[in-house]
């Protein structure tokens, strides 16, 4: 009995951990932005400018907006764990919030779960609103049967991504570095893997391009949750391939969240913060 009494209690602090940590996300209105509104702006762009025409990929030639959708929930997905948290929890380690969880009674897995699933189902949202505003603006088709694919490729996707944004926080010194190292590693990722280009049969691309995208696990959530949307595919759609590379990059970034994760500001950090605030405010 008191097994479970403490089952039910851990599930419902996990629960209200959750519900903490996405309080704080939506309270930025400048985060939502990019992890909502600038794909959806994106996918509005990309069909005004391109139309809503066929266009060669992987699978053959699908319309423009059968291609985008997919691809820009993804990169949403990914935005909304591995970019948010990554960034997240530097500044909160900055600011000495880290630390003072550390100093309280919750157990240090149960914040970081939180954090983790709070990133993943903000994901689901923003996931769900841009398939939405495909199928509801540019007719882009879905199929019940492949549903169950979709759904494990953003699952498996979006932990991954966002153990890799936990392991993100461990490796950045400070706060100001988090960002430029999330922009620089999945922006130039996101062009060569099936997001905002597509790198059908017909274009000459070169190897260690096509390389680069099949390293890293961006290109392989795109491509199993757009399989999952693809005209071409048969049901069921599971890319057992593409989600086990994403399953050994989740133990990747685990691995490097455990080795190297740490609560308390970085020696120096804060002091270059405040340094960089007096100047601004001298300014």
């Amino acid at each position: 009995m008191s097994g479970r009494i403490s089952v039910v209690s851990t599930v419902s602090m996990l629960w209200r951990q959750t519900r903490a940590q996405n309080r704080a996300f939506w309270r930025v209105p400048v985060g939502a932005f990019f992890t909502l509104g600038l794909p959806m702006i994106m996918l509005v762009l990309f069909v005004a400018l391109f139309g809503n025409d066929t266009i060669d990929t992987t699978y053959g030639s699908v319309k423009t907006a059968q291609f985008y959708a997919p691809g820009l929930a993804v990169f949403a997905a990914a935005s909304a764990t591995y970019t948010n948290i990554g960034m997240n929890l530097s500044m909160r380690r900055d600011e000495g919030i880290l630390k003072r969880v550390r100093g309280t009674p919750l157990p240090p897995w149960m914040y970081l779960a939180g954090v983790v699933l709070s990133g993943v189902w903000i994901a689901f949202v923003s996931t769900v609103v841009m398939v939405g505003l495909g199928v509801l603006a540019y007719d882009v088709n879905i199929e019940a049967a492949k549903m169950p694919a979709a759904a494990l490729a953003f699952v498996v996707g979006t932990i991954c991504f966002a153990l890799l944004g936990v392991a993100l926080a461990a490796v950045a010194r400070s706060a100001a570095a988090a960002p430029g190292i999330a922009n620089s590693t999945i922006l130039p990722l996101a062009f060569v893997s099936q997001v905002f280009v597509s790198l059908g049969e017909s274009r000459d691309v070169p190897d260690w391009l096509e390389l680069l995208g099949n390293v890293f696990p961006l290109k392989h959530f795109a491509l199993s949750f757009g399989e999952a949307m693809s005209p071409f595919s048969e049901a069921p759609a599971i890319e057992w391939g593409h989600l086990g590379v994403m399953v050994i990059w989740a133990a990747i970034g685990a691995l490097v969240a455990w080795r190297m994760f740490g609560w308390d500001p970085v020696v120096g950090a804060a002091t270059r913060r405040v340094r960089r605030s007096s100047r601004a405010a001298a300014g």
